[in-house]
């Protein structure tokens, strides 16, 4: 796979999982500390895929 479809899916998987985690807390969204650090892992997940796939775009256009 190359690594910006696996950049791209690591985002969506992160996103996936924090959509879960609001949906799990529905019609509030009072987070606990336990879901606050699982939102906190995921949108560094999310952000840390999105670097990697805009470095690969970035590489692309230098080529």
């Amino acid at each position: 796979m190359s690594v910006e479809v696996d950049a791209l899916f690591d985002a969506l998987f992160a996103l996936t999982d924090l959509r879960a985690l609001l949906r799990e807390t529905v019609p509030f969204h009072k987070l606990n500390e336990e879901q606050k650090a699982q939102a906190h892992s995921a949108i560094v997940r999310v952000r840390g895929a999105l670097s990697r796939l805009e470095g690969a775009l970035d590489n692309e256009d230098r080529k």
